[in-house]
């Protein structure tokens, strides 16, 4: 009876929108309007577009001029030598993207990693899996991302692609992640949004702002979302909330304050990953199945709390001070079923995937009240200046990053046995093992970066971040030279180091757990080439990154039997190219990546020179958009993305198969009643394509994630 209410439900949502739509297209041609709604900034006619695709802005000439996750202040992304993408606000809100592991489709250089319902996001970046602790900022600043970060208030999520050692002061290779907060707008905005997600997600957020006082010294901006999450998998109902506030005052004089502060909840069982069954890769299941499914069963808890105050100072034209802090304060209730290994009926004992007969060990996980703390300052001064024929573009600064994390209980307990099916029930066994060894760091980095410019065409690129941590101390330097070949088209030459701080699982059979394990450095060499005009951009590169290995060593079956330690060498060589091509009426975004990645100088020479775990050796994405001349405000979206096989374990004798995937969008835009209308309508995973779509070696196991099913979203926006 429930299945039923929800298909006729799903009718008449479906009915209802394609009426919507029947009024929306016959309305008046004097009530339409092809301007740009969107979250990111005001509609205004001359902002207007004919089609706006499901693409990323690449870092060719069209990304935001200011993103200073390439690190050189004012230097555009454009110019700057290194790879990088900026996704904004429209481009999430029309691939219907609700978390930051949903950008993974913009760009062929990020990928899944562990990436589940109800859990926290993972990213890989060149094949490396990046570091959430510390691989993510926040307007500039680190924070820690063991949480789920909404992306409702977000104009923009910056992807630096590669080594990020001079960016930050220790961070994992493969890239860096920047989350641009919205601000305070010139012009008035308000913004209504609501959708509908297959089976029966429905979120509604809303987006304010105005500027007050004399000369609109004063700004605010207020965006609150509120969700009730029921998605296509089972067991997996959950809620969230956002109130975030931005605010600023322009003193005069050349003086800005900014201020924000942002709180979220999210409430949600999580998923747990499938394995293989013995030795071989069993079939897909139904990817609506969970496997935390038990009575007992709880939610994940994400509360999340974050503020910053930003102070800029212009100091005449060229020159100014930038003053930024940042506080974030993060609980967590991580708890779950989970399935972890088994012993069959033999006796044999499988540690890294379930038994042949489809049943594993499951585990009662609960691990309450985690508290995550952070404060991060940064004071900066950007300037230019000239000596003789030679031009400098500096940032001179320095960060004080502070992080304590407390766990006060957890509770890793076996309680029965499950299987594949999701029939199996088994007792609770919540019982605690006591408080956790917590962790805490101090590090102060001082970074200076220099933009030498020689002539017209030439450009020096130095940068160094010297960083101590706690009792230890390192330096990232980073050296490029850029050429302008033709005007508006550079080739760049780049070497640089960074430094990763690798930290045990939080997991009882670790010796060292939660501890962190003695840092290592790691180097990249790129090469590369991009430029465009008004109908075509590009940008290709080719990368050598070489990263310390850390890994399990022991037995890792019982408590205290596993170390993480350096073990040996990760080398990833590739090949990355994008281009967009823009037409009247057309919009073709494609990318590429091409991976060879090998782990090097292991013990286990069964290991040494194999591939690594969930890393495709060839990576496609293309995306394109067409406006109907027939029907002016309307524009039809669609998009494809290939991944070749992955390993499944470090000895690569199982892979999971090549998946390929089409999207299909739409979106109508109209003016009617004195508003700005844009309805939105969208189809994930077109074909229902039923794949292995990432084998991740997680905590010494491999897990298996289904694709997602064909799930169909819809939404209505209104600008005021």
């Amino acid at each position: 009876m429930a299945d039923h209410s929800r298909c006729t439900t799903s009718r008449r949502i479906a009915a209802a929108s394609i009426a919507l739509i029947a009024a929306l297209a016959t309305a008046p041609a004097s009530a339409q309007t092809t301007t740009t709604a969107a979250a990111a900034k005001p509609p205004t006619p001359a902002a207007s577009s004919p089609a706006t695709t499901l693409a990323p802005v690449l870092v060719t000439g069209r990304s935001p001029p200011n993103a200073g996750v390439a690190g050189w202040g004012d230097t555009p992304l454009s110019k700057a030598p290194l790879q990088a993408t900026a996704i904004d606000a429209v481009q999430i809100r029309d691939a219907g993207s609700r978390r930051l592991s949903d950008l993974a489709r913009f760009d062929p250089s990020v990928s899944e990693a562990y990436d589940t319902e109800g859990y926290i996001d993972y990213f890989t970046l060149r094949g490396f899996v990046i570091d959430n602790r510390f691989n993510f900022r926040r307007d500039g600043l680190p924070i820690n991302a063991e949480t789920v970060i909404p992306i409702d208030n977000k104009a923009r999520v910056d992807v630096l692609k590669g080594l990020s050692g001079m960016q930050a002061g220790t961070s994992a290779p493969g890239g860096l992640v920047d989350l641009i907060v919205k601000r305070p707008l010139d012009a008035p905005l308000s913004s209504a949004f609501v959708e509908w997600r297959q089976r029966g997600s429905v979120l509604g957020s809303f987006d304010l702002t105005r500027r007050f006082g004399v000369d609109n010294a004063f700004g605010l901006r207020l965006n609150a979302a509120a969700e009730h999450i029921d998605p296509l998998v089972r067991s997996a109902r959950g809620d969230r909330t956002l109130v975030a506030l931005a605010g600023d005052w322009r003193l005069g004089g050349g003086t800005l304050v900014e201020a924000e502060v942002e709180q979220s909840h999210r409430s949600q069982p999580s998923v747990p990953g499938f394995s293989l069954l013995g030795d071989r890769l069993p079939s897909v299941p139904d990817p609506r199945l969970s496997l935390n499914n038990q009575p007992w069963s709880l939610p994940g808890v994400f509360d999340a709390t974050t503020a910053s105050l930003r102070l800029t100072q212009q100091l005449g034209s060229d020159w100014r001070v930038v003053a930024h802090g940042a506080t974030q304060r993060l609980r967590t209730d991580d708890r779950v079923a989970f399935p972890f290994g088994c012993t069959a009926g033999d006796g044999t004992y499988y540690p890294d995937r379930y038994c042949p007969d489809g049943t594993f060990d499951l585990y009662d996980y609960r691990s309450e009240d985690e508290r995550r703390r952070s404060v991060a300052i940064d004071l900066a001064l950007h300037g230019k200046v000239a000596t003789g024929p030679v031009g400098h573009t500096l940032v001179v600064g320095a960060l004080r990053n502070v992080v304590h994390n407390t766990f006060p209980s957890q509770a890793f307990n076996f309680a029965g046995t499950g299987n594949v099916d999701g029939t199996a029930v088994t007792p609770p066994a919540p019982q605690p093992s006591g408080p956790v060894p917590g962790f805490d760091q101090r590090s102060t980095e001082l970074y200076v970066r220099d933009a030498v410019a020689v002539g017209d065409r030439t450009t020096v690129w130095l940068g160094a971040r010297h960083a101590r941590i706690e009792r230890q101390s390192f330096t990232s330097p980073f050296v490029a030279a850029s050429y302008a070949v033709w005007p508006g088209q550079s080739v760049y030459a780049s070497w640089g180091e960074g430094v990763e701080l690798e930290v045990a699982p939080d997991l009882p059979r670790f010796v060292n757990q939660n501890r962190p394990v003695t840092p290592a450095k790691s180097r990249q060499t790129e090469l590369g080439f991009k430029g465009g005009g008004e109908r075509l951009e590009w940008s290709v590169a080719a990368f050598d990154i070489k990263r310390p290995l850390f890994g399990d060593l022991g037995a890792c079956d019982v408590d205290a039997s596993c170390e993480r330690a350096l073990v040996g060498t990760q080398r990833h060589r590739g090949a990355e190219g994008q281009a967009a091509w823009h037409a009247a009426r057309w919009d073709l975004h494609a990318g590429v990546q091409w991976l060879h990645a090998r782990v090097e100088g292991v013990q286990d020479s069964a290991l040494d020179g194999k591939r690594p775990t969930n890393v495709p050796a060839l990576t496609l994405r293309l995306q394109a958009g067409h406006a109907v001349a027939s029907l002016p405000g309307l524009a039809l979206q669609g998009g494809a993305s290939y991944e070749s096989r992955r390993d499944a374990l470090p000895d690569n004798s199982i892979r999971i198969p090549s998946v390929t995937r089409f999207d299909l969008a739409s979106r109508l835009q109209r003016r009617v009643a004195g508003a700005d209308w844009t309805l939105r309508a969208g189809i994930d995973n077109l074909l229902d394509r039923r794949a292995w779509r990432e084998s991740p070696y997680q905590f010494s196991h491999a897990y298996l994630f289904p694709l997602a099913p064909r799930t169909l979203r819809v939404s209505l926006q209104a600008d005021l």
